[in-house]
């Protein structure tokens, strides 16, 4: 009988060891203090909202607030503290869930307006024994919104004997008028060493063995939450009868073993897909998720990536010491890229194995496409590749200033290349069309082109155009040079406009005549011409030409000029080497050559003279 007794009287370790003061709370200093100081110095709130994740001691802070607001001490004279006695008739009424000035509402059971207007009845009576009539609702989020309204203007202006204290785990569900009512404290989650420090000294209270990293591994799948960390404390120690060792939390929990986590990511990295096969389907015989296997992939990913900025995060994982090493030595040989390129491709992998109807191949997939990816080169070895033209059908002599033919790449300081392609390459010169506009498109411009450039020249950007008003005769060669003129930023409408609406029919000196594309505002005509004027000084023409049809609009020329670019661009060997390496690659886009470099008379790259 004694026996039996013995069973039912047993109580799990969240309940028997939940803190009765503040001296046991663990992670939560910061309010402490805030509460200390408050009481110390009179500015105690009337409502307290308590937020955080689940397990981490919102409801056992709200009871030690009420214990601390009402103990009376040992001999009865005692004020409010934030160290309750535990021995007077209030804390221990309150300790044991039978206080009357002391209410528990659950608001997940009551969430109506109706539960609040019962406990709103009572706020108006004086306490019956304690010092303050203090209401705990736990999870208030899932209070109705008719319920928070009714709640606001007691929460607004309570009597001086009530206090109020709010749990929750979802904050954006209040609404801002409550929480602007309350004293927030965000209950952080517990750190892991902390949590596995707090766990061995429980276990030593319940005379049971467990091993260091054992308690590691307890501490990190409660993920912050002492709770939790409690209920598989409990299970363990149930589980190893006693002693616990961390191959059986392993096998509780279904994680990985973590060495072995790491003789898979190092041989992934290395392309062995065949030994990196075995261990996940070992590890998957020994009873871990395929799922827990990428997230733990994920982690060790993480850590190797960290131990290469900062020597400190060698310890944010539960390693033995020899793995620890090892994975300094991974994190000094492994290339910042393909840490990354793992990352990513670990991530997305991730939600694929959740969705997936067979996680296990699923995973094997993930690490198929990783052992693959493995010896991609990173992009700055592909950079440097093609910047000595390796890969290219015709190996090609890099420019050089003096000015020789061939193919190459020039790294900027921001670490984009920038492509140079021969103008000579008979790839161009199929299409004589073609090649004009490629020749045109890449050849730099100045703000107010006055000659066209010569081809057999080098091109060479004239000084930047001052910003006072053009005052001198100048032949304008096409659309550009006028788009250019209208340079001032009071003249961004009118310059937008002339891009995109205005189709020349006739363009000389002085005499614009345009036909005007559709949505081309009907005043268009003569605020240019006014404009022109006012810039030049010079007389200006210019007309609608309603019926005949112009040329192209600047935004419709430029459309074109880039186009014909990219085609040119597109059947240079050296752009085919680099489509070829990475299968479904194209050109999106051809972006300027920038300051510090030029071209040749031949199309090829030089630096400039006073270039670094």
């Amino acid at each position: 009988m004694s026996e039996e007794n013995s069973n039912s009287a047993y109580r799990v370790l969240a309940r028997k060891y939940r803190p009765s003061n503040f001296d046991d709370l663990i992670g939560h200093e910061a309010m402490v203090k805030t509460l200390s100081n408050a009481l110390e110095s009179g500015r105690l709130a009337h409502a307290f909202v308590l937020t955080g994740t689940r397990g981490i001691g919102k409801t056992t802070t709200a009871r030690i607030i009420a214990r601390g607001l009402n103990c009376t001490g040992p001999d009865g004279d005692g004020g409010p503290t934030v160290h309750p006695c535990g021995v007077c008739k209030n804390c221990i009424a309150i300790s044991e869930d039978r206080h009357q000035d002391v209410l528990e509402m659950d608001a997940a059971s009551r969430t109506g307006v109706d539960d609040i207007r019962e406990l709103i009845d009572g706020v108006r009576y004086l306490p019956v024994s304690g010092r303050y009539k203090i209401y705990i609702i736990d999870e208030v989020h899932m209070l109705s919104k008719n319920a928070f309204n009714a709640l606001l203007k007691t929460l607004e202006e309570p009597p001086e004997h009530v206090k109020f204290i709010f749990a929750t785990t979802e904050i954006r569900k209040i609404p801002v008028t409550v929480l602007s009512r309350c004293q927030r404290f965000d209950l952080k989650r517990v750190d892991a060493e902390m949590l596995a420090d707090y766990f061995g000294t429980i276990a030593a209270k319940e005379n049971a063995e467990i091993e260091n990293n054992a308690l590691a591994l307890i501490a990190r799948a409660a993920e912050g939450s002492v709770r939790d960390g409690l209920s598989l404390l409990d299970q363990a120690i149930a589980h190893g009868d006693g002693a616990v060792s961390a191959e059986q939390v392993r096998d509780m929990l279904g994680l990985a073993d973590r060495s072995r986590m790491l003789d898979l990511l190092e041989t992934i990295l290395k392309g062995e897909i065949a030994e990196a096969l075995t261990i996940l389907r070992s590890q998957y015989d020994s009873g871990a998720d395929p799922v827990v296997v990428i997230q733990d992939l994920l982690e060790l990913t993480h850590w190797l990536t960290t131990l290469k900025v900062t020597p400190e995060a060698a310890n944010n994982v539960a390693m033995s010491g020899g793995d620890v090493s090892r994975g300094q030595e991974m994190a000094q040989a492994l290339g910042m890229p393909s840490l990354a390129r793992a990352w990513q491709m670990l991530l997305k992998g991730l939600d694929e194995v959740r969705n997936a109807p067979m996680t296990l191949a699923a995973a094997e997939m993930i690490l198929v496409r990783l052992a693959y990816a493995s010896d991609l080169p990173s992009p700055e070895d592909l950079a440097k590749k093609i910047q000595d033209g390796a890969g290219s059908p015709q190996q090609a002599k890099p420019s050089s200033p003096s000015g020789g033919h061939g193919t190459g790449a020039s790294m900027r300081s921001g670490g984009a290349a920038t492509l140079a392609v021969s103008n000579a390459s008979p790839a161009m010169s199929e299409n004589p069309q073609t090649e004009q506009a490629y020749q045109k498109a890449t050849a730099p411009r100045a703000h107010l082109s006055l000659v066209e450039p010569v081809a057999s020249e080098p091109v060479s950007e004239p000084a930047v155009q001052s910003a006072e008003p053009l005052k001198r005769e100048a032949d304008f060669v096409d659309m550009e040079d006028l788009v250019n003129l209208l340079h001032d930023r009071s003249d961004v409408m009118l310059r937008s406009q002339l891009i995109n609406f205005v189709r020349p029919v006739k363009f000389e000196k002085g005499v614009l005549e345009f036909s005007p594309a559709p949505s081309a505002p009907a005043d268009l005509a003569a605020r240019l011409g006014i404009r022109l004027r006012e810039i030049t000084g010079e007389k200006w023409s210019v007309t609608l030409s309603a019926n005949a049809e112009g040329a192209p609009t600047v935004a419709e020329k430029r459309a074109l000029d880039k186009a014909a670019m990219i085609a040119a661009i597109d059947k240079h060997p050296l752009v085919q080497s680099v489509k070829s390496i990475f299968e479904g690659a194209s050109i999106r886009d051809v972006r300027d050559l920038g300051p510090g470099l030029e071209f040749m008379a031949d199309g090829d790259i030089s630096p400039n003279d006073d270039s670094e």
